[in-house]
């Protein structure tokens, strides 16, 4: 007798850019080190991400939803659905309409909700699509925000340090009423420490600490959570999903850093892919 054997799946709704290891182009190689099939839903080409002086950009808004209407026309079905960078509130919608389409009991729903960094919104995310992103959360049973959003979501001051787990406790526990079963919070700054905090309802948030090291770089973002979202369609602990990430992270880091690679041009994390090849 044949032994049937599941492979996971995890659709993940991103941006392509072509240049500069982010999005996509991270998300693919790195949750198919994982042993998870990957399966992209554009919402955008890019030559190369924003972060250049110049780029090529196709917006994808129009042609998402007939995209995704022939996975329904097929009746395709995801363990995993990973959301992560959205250009309009347009997107946002389309993306809360394929949960409803595509999200089964058994399903996991992964949302990065990714508008801004060091305080910032990022200058595309308006009042209304933070709004709109904080209506897409809910629908997420895991969210990964970094700091900065976790205080648009929340509606709390952003401050770059000085946070007691009091408070990083409190705002976990105010994601989690909003809707989603666990909270990440990541890149909790203190001195030369980086905090990752996960909490889960119903458990004692659990608080995650590395050093820091080198130049924050694009694409960072997106191997945490592709390694978090593989991970747990896997069946595996949020905890470990996590501390995985992050020392896949801090060694991306490191040896782009030793390679010389320039910021812009993110992390050289081919270099030590294997090490996720298990």
């Amino acid at each position: 007798m044949i032994k049937k054997i599941h492979q996971k799946k995890i659709a993940v709704i991103n941006d392509l850019s072509g240049y500069g290891r982010c999005s996509l182009t991270v998300a693919i190689p790195i949750i198919s080190a994982l042993k998870v099939q990957c399966c992209p839903v554009p919402t955008s080409i890019l030559s190369n991400h924003t972060g250049f002086p110049v780029s090529f950009f196709d917006d994808y808004t129009d042609k998402m939803i007939p995209y995704l209407e022939k996975w329904k026309e097929l009746n395709l079905s995801f363990d995993g659905i990973l959301s992560g960078f959205l250009g309009s509130e347009a997107q946002i919608q389309i993306v809360i309409d394929m949960i409803n389409d595509f999200a089964k009991e058994e399903t996991l729903v992964i949302i990065d909700p990714i508008m801004g960094d060091h305080g910032i919104p990022y200058k595309t995310y308006t009042p209304g699509m933070c709004k709109r992103m904080g209506e897409l959360v809910r629908y997420g049973d895991i969210i990964i925000p970094n700091l900065t959003e976790s205080c648009i979501l929340t509606g709390r001051t952003y401050k770059e340090s000085g946070w007691s787990q009091s408070e990083l406790k409190d705002m976990v526990e105010e994601l989690c009423a909003m809707g989603p079963s666990a909270v990440i919070i990541t890149g909790v700054k203190e001195g030369d420490v980086l905090t990752n905090v996960i909490g889960e309802k119903g458990k004692t948030p659990v608080f995650l600490t590395s050093e820091r090291v080198g130049n924050d770089r694009p694409g960072t973002g997106d191997i945490f959570s592709s390694i978090v979202a593989a991970e747990a369609v896997k069946g595996g602990s949020l905890v470990s999903a996590v501390r995985k990430a992050a020392d896949f992270v801090k060694k991306s880091i490191l040896v782009s850093e030793e390679f010389n690679i320039p910021v812009k041009e993110g992390v050289c994390f081919e270099e030590i892919l294997s090490d996720l090849i298990l």
